[in-house]
């Protein structure tokens, strides 16, 4: 089954944080708009504050508690999201893209979005000179199957060559009507996210490899979110329509 993209996105670039668990709600309220008919299909772009979204399975630890607070001494807001998946970390380095689209049928499909929105963005990493794929990281963070990495290799990379790194991770929410297809790009600064998702899983009692977590820029030292951001549109624009509000 391909998937269908909406002929006309608006495009939605917030540029005032509302805090951390407002802005992972502000997602499901646009959804619900998408869904009653009030918004068009909508593609929201912002630049989170200091998050650790937890999981739902994640709530469910002994150590969660434990986990919260290791997210705030390291300066980070706990929040849990609606979708699934493990704890994921992001700051104001990262760029937060959430695709939302009105479906009949909107549970049609669900698992082609993941290979399809993989795909996009490894096309639009890769405009900017990255050597990204999409697949799971043995050792990653919030593992899945979709999961958006780059590989050492560059001139000036710091990362060792043919090595792997997650650069983005996905999640998806589909209700009646319609669907939110949500994706985290890590752009610049992966050293804090390193340190608190250290302590984050260490305090869930869960293993991962720290080497799999890194930035767009420590592939291609330089590039910034505007420029990830510029490449996420140009990659959309050979789909769809985009409007600019």
């Amino acid at each position: 089954m391909s998937v269908e993209i909406a002929p006309l996105i608006r495009v939605h670039k917030q540029l005032v944080n509302q805090g951390a668990e407002a802005d992972l709600n502000h997602a499901l309220e646009l959804l619900n708009q998408v869904k009653t008919g009030n918004q068009d299909a909508l593609l929201r772009f912002y630049r989170p504050e200091p998050t650790v979204a937890f999981g739902q399975r994640d709530t469910r630890l002994a150590g969660f508690a434990a986990a919260e607070q290791a997210s705030r001494d390291n300066g980070y807001v706990p929040a849990v999201r609606r979708a699934g998946g493990r704890a994921a970390a992001y700051h104001r380095g990262t760029l937060v893209v959430d695709h939302i689209q009105p479906a009949e049928d909107a549970i049609a499909g669900a698992k082609e979005r993941f290979g399809f929105f993989g795909e996009l963005f490894a096309d639009a990493l890769s405009s900017l000179g990255m050597d990204a794929g999409v697949g799971e990281i043995p050792g990653e963070y919030c593992p899945g199957e979709f999961s958006v990495f780059g590989r050492g290799g560059h001139a000036s990379s710091s990362v060792p060559d043919g090595a792997r790194i997650k650069l983005i991770g996905t999640a998806q929410r589909v209700v009646s009507g319609a669907w939110l297809f949500s994706s985290v790009i890590v752009v610049e600064n992966s050293a804090p996210i390193r340190r608190v998702l250290t302590d984050t899983y260490a305090a869930l009692g869960l293993e991962w490899d720290p080497r799999t977590a890194g930035a767009a820029e420590d592939l291609v030292p330089g590039v910034t979110v505007d420029a990830v951001e510029a490449a996420v549109l140009a990659a959309y624009a050979r789909h769809t329509e985009l409007v600019h509000s």
